[in-house]
């Protein structure tokens, strides 16, 4: 059996780089998608799903060097999902409001953005709090 995620989307913040007690780098960021659509009555409806991503070893690395907030990445990896549950975690936002959180474990982190263009661009696709 297989399954495989991917996404494209814009880093909501810098990434975190920390390290396992053997010296193993893990980046953690969160990631962005919008989809926008015309409901019935004619309005703009303007959806955005965020993913959290964890990546490890020179990947890591790379990704805490060259990524910031604001840059477009393609990620590909194995969704992890609740232990407890089996579903997408679910959090509380700070309005009272539940949100959830999808989690990617990263094989694969394409940069599709340089520096220079998301400085350019500035601000991320987010009208709402970042989960995480």
């Amino acid at each position: 059996m297989f399954q495989r995620m991917e996404v494209i989307g814009r880093l909501g913040r810098d990434p975190e780089m920390k390290y396992t007690p053997s010296g193993q780098a893990i980046a953690s960021f969160s990631v962005a998608t919008d989809n926008q659509y015309t409901d019935k009555s004619g309005e703009k409806v303007k959806e955005t799903t965020w993913f959290r991503v964890q990546v490890w070893g020179n990947m890591a690395e790379a990704c805490n060097k060259y990524l910031t907030k604001g840059s477009i990445v393609y990620v590909a990896g194995r969704m992890v999902s609740d232990k407890a549950t089996g579903a997408p975690k679910i959090w509380k936002k700070k309005d009272g409001s539940s949100g959830t959180s999808f989690e990617i474990n990263a094989s694969e982190v394409k940069f599709l953005s340089t520096n220079k263009e998301v400085k350019q661009e500035e601000s991320a696709p987010v009208d709402e709090e970042i989960p995480f």
